[in-house]
Formats: C-alpha cells, sequence, structure tokens
C-alpha cells in the first residue's frame, strides 16, 4: 500500500510563532511513517512559506534561511507547489505534490483563527482540527463568550473595548469602572499563549494594560477576576463522537498564568487528575464538551475553567482550537492520562480529518 503524503506545517506569524516549532517536534516524531510520506512546511514570522527537509533544521532554526519554498495551492487539485526562490526574490516552482491530508501545528493569529483552514477547504484537503467557523469563533474571546452565554454556563464578566475608543481614554475608563470592580484582566481578544495580558488593580494600571492589549489585537475584553483554582479539560471528537479528558491543574509560578509564566518559568507546574469536590470534575468535562460543540468544533480542543474559591462554581475561562504539544502542554497529558500514547493520539486525529463529514 503506497504511503500517503501528509503536510505538517508549523511556525506563522502569530506571537505563538516558537511554541508552534517547538509542538511541530512533538508531532513529526509520533507519526507512523510507514503509513505517511511527511512533508515539512514552515511559515516564518515574516509569512514567507519554506519546504523544511527536517527536524533537525527545526531544532537549530536554520530553516529559516532556506532557499527551498512551498505553499499549498488555493485550486482544487489539492497540491504542495515546491520550488527555489530566486536571487531576485521571485519563486520558481518545479514540482507538484498531491497532498492527502494536512495537519496545522499552527498556534495564534494566521494558523488558528479559521484563516488557513479556508485555504485548506478552498484546495479540497483534508486537515486536523476545527474548520473556519470554530476556529474563527474560538480564537476570538468576545465571540466565544456570546456562544457561551447561550448555554447558561457561568464565565467572567467582561467589557468589551475596540482598540479606536482609546483615543477618548477617560470614557472606556468611566465603562469599565460602572460595570466592574477592581482588580481586572485586560486581554487582547484574539492573542493566544496570554501574550498581551495583564492584571490591572487601579486606574492608572488599567490604561496601561488597555494600551499593551492594543498592541496585540484592535478588540480587547476587560473581565473581572475570578480567585479560583486553574482547571483545563482536552476534547477530542466531534458532534455526538465528542469526548473529554480528565481534568488538570495549573500551579502558576507567577500570580497568573502568562506567556512567561507558562513557557519560561520552571517553577510552573500541573496537575493530573487533581483532587476535587464532589462532582466538579463531571460538571468541568460536561461543560467542556458543551462548549467545543456548540461552537461546531472538530478534531481537538482543550477548555479552560476556573473553580471559584468562595463559591465553588465552576467559571469557563477560554477555549484553545489548537492547544499545544510541547513537553509541558496539558492536552497530550491529560489524554497521556487517558491510556493515549502521543502516537495513537496523533494517528486518531489524522484518520479523523480524513473522515471528516
Amino acid at each position: 500500500m503506497s504511503k500517503k503524503n501528509l503536510a505538517v506545517i508549523f511556525g506563522g506569524r502569530s506571537s505563538e510563532h516558537e511554541v508552534s516549532c517547538i509542538s511541530v517536534q512533538t508531532i513529526i516524531k509520533a507519526v507512523n511513517l510507514d503509513k505517511y510520506q511527511l512533508h515539512l512546511v514552515g511559515i516564518t514570522e515574516e509569512g514567507k512559506w519554506i519546504k523544511v527537509k527536517d527536524i533537525a533544521d527545526i531544532q537549530d532554526g536554520s530553516w529559516k534561511q532556506s532557499k527551498d519554498v512551498a505553499i499549498i495551492s488555493p485550486d482544487t487539485k489539492g497540491e504542495l507547489l515546491v520550488g527555489k526562490e530566486n536571487s531576485d526574490g521571485t519563486y520558481c516552482y518545479d514540482e507538484n505534490i498531491k497532498i492527502d491530508v494536512i495537519f496545522p501545528v499552527l498556534h495564534g493569529m494566521f494558523g488558528e483563527d479559521g484563516t488557513i483552514q479556508g485555504l485548506f477547504e478552498m484546495a479540497g484537503i483534508p486537515y486536523v482540527g476545527c474548520g473556519v467557523f470554530a476556529s474563527a469563533a474560538s480564537m476570538d474571546k468576545f465571540y466565544t463568550k456570546l456562544v457561551v452565554d447561550t448555554l447558561g454556563i457561568r464565565q467572567a464578566i467582561y467589557v468589551g473595548v475596540i482598540a479606536s475608543e482609546l483615543k477618548n481614554m477617560d470614557s472606556v475608563v468611566a465603562r469599565v469602572e460602572s460595570t466592574l470592580s477592581y482588580p481586572v484582566f485586560i486581554k487582547p481578544s484574539k492573542a493566544g499563549s496570554s501574550k498581551g495580558v495583564s492584571k490591572a488593580d487601579n486606574r492608572e494600571m488599567l490604561i496601561a494594560g488597555l494600551l499593551e492589549a492594543a498592541k496585540h489585537d484592535y478588540k480587547i475584553l476587560v473581565e473581572e477576576t475570578i480567585v479560583g483554582r486553574e482547571l483545563e479539560c482536552a476534547v477530542i471528537g466531534y458532534d455526538k463522537t465528542t469526548k473529554a479528558s480528565g481534568i488538570g491543574e495549573i500551579l502558576a509560578a507567577a500570580e497568573f498564568y502568562d506567556f512567561d509564566a507558562k513557557y519560561n518559568n520552571a517553577e510552573s507546574k500541573t496537575v493530573i487528575d487533581p483532587e476535587l469536590p464532589e462532582g466538579k470534575a463531571e460538571e468541568i468535562r460536561e461543560c467542556a464538551v458543551k462548549i467545543f460543540n456548540a461552537l461546531d468544533g472538530f478534531g481537538l480542543s482543550r477548555v479552560d475553567f476556573f473553580l471559584e474559591k468562595d463559591t465553588g462554581s465552576v467559571v469557563f475561562n477560554e477555549i484553545n482550537t489548537l492547544p499545544g504539544f510541547t513537553s509541558i502542554s496539558m492536552y497530550p497529558m491529560l489524554w497521556k492520562a487517558k491510556g493515549y500514547t502521543i502516537e495513537s493520539l496523533v494517528e486518531e486525529l489524522i484518520e479523523m480529518a480524513v473522515e471528516r463529514p
């Protein structure tokens, strides 16, 4: 039986570029090479698509200097166009590879937000993970909240802000302060890995946080602070086949689980299947499946919650439709606790993509 051509795309133009370059190494090592012919495509932070030779080039970062280029053609032939960059910066394509399935290992903007999924749809190539709508709606925290509002699942009270409104900062501050009490969290609506997220204890910090968030997105959320345990649940499947993992708990080294606490601070820890009050683990699992399905999720997601300290209430935080696959990532660890090896997890996701309704 001939091998299927599997394109694995990584990198990307988002603030999570480097995280993607780590995640993809886990995926590559887990792919069944007896079944799939691997084609690695890296997207630089500037948006250049490069044909990558092997994992060693990703590990040392040398792939970014390569003159070998590869792009997914948007026509319905479903091909990867491979070629060279000429000395004048133009491209010459000399090989067309029919791609059977794509595994996009892309986090954040231009990878997890429905944009590249739209390209795959145009090309008619099956791909791992959520579709255009689910990716776009889940990436946008504001619109995720609008969907979850219909489910009767509690989430943090919030105020939405458009970056252009910051020209009249006094009006924005007054709107926030009339709805929420300090401390508050400020989040770019579509940034990932906690980039641009800050906590404000007063008006001065709120203004600084709004200006910082505006560097990452034109839509900003200001949310009430939920004091409690940070819990996460992985889901896999789609529609009635969707199933949830056990629960994982984040023990952040910093005051909150920002980008540095997540990826650069060795004191941050994760606990799989932590002790929880009776019934709370099942409530979180049920909420995770409801939210994933309401957003028309497909393949995989990680759904994050708080367990509020004073009330014991489950509070939805956010959903991540292409969670990390690094050595410290919760998604593969949660499924490992349920008997999935990383190899079986990757294989199931690829098979699900090919069978996508």
